[in-house]
């Protein structure tokens, strides 16, 4: 059975289930060199310097323990509740504005509030990455990635379920600096073995 199927089944279930003691595969991104910034995250960084200038020696990733994975799934589901989806267009009349919501936003909003309250709960930034990835229809999307000794975990405003980025349909573009949170890096495609051959345009 394919971890993330496990993985869907036990939080349809409610069992708070620990991804280490069903991971036989760990699934981490590969990333190399940086690369451009996106607008709305540049124009976020000048509204809110501080969450822009952090920078971490860390390279090891959080352990994931049963209360972490707990954590994950509940602020994950939690945001996705609260938050009602809406366009920056229709918000703010721009294709792209960043912010934390109040009870609207966009899908790097979701982004931004979960990783806020992640960090409340003691996770480190380094470990909380905003991804850009595309969807199958060729549209951008915004998806946070949570690092760990077990692989990289997305949250995803489209779904309550907190998958491996390898078990997700997107392909991932760039993310945040594991060392520095005001800068941005390439996403090598290694997923593309499992799910075959893309290239960006």
């Amino acid at each position: 059975m394919k971890i993330g199927t496990i993985l869907r089944y036990a939080i349809l279930c409610g069992i708070c289930l620990m991804p280490v003691e069903v991971m036989a595969r760990a699934s981490s991104m590969k990333t190399h060199g940086l690369t451009s910034q996106p607008i709305g995250h540049y124009n976020f960084c000048k509204s809110n310097p501080g969450e822009c200038s952090q920078r971490s020696g860390k390279t090891r990733p959080m352990q994931l323990t049963r209360e972490a994975w707990r954590q994950m799934i509940d602020i994950n589901q939690r945001v996705n509740m609260a938050i009602e989806p809406r366009t920056d267009m229709e918000l703010f009349g721009v294709e792209e504005y960043w912010a934390y919501p109040q009870s609207v936003g966009d899908c790097e909003d979701y982004v931004l509030l979960k990783r806020h309250l992640l960090m409340q709960e003691g996770y480190s930034p380094s470990d909380l990455l905003i991804t850009v990835v595309r969807q199958p229809d060729g549209s951008g999307h915004a998806v946070l990635t949570v690092r760990t000794d077990n692989g990289d975990f997305i949250l995803d405003n489209m779904r309550n379920q907190v998958l491996l980025w390898s078990d997700t349909e997107y392909t991932f573009l760039k993310r945040q600096s594991s060392r520095h949170t005001g800068k941005w890096t390439k996403i090598e495609h290694s997923r593309t073995t499992i799910v075959g051959s893309i290239k960006d345009n």
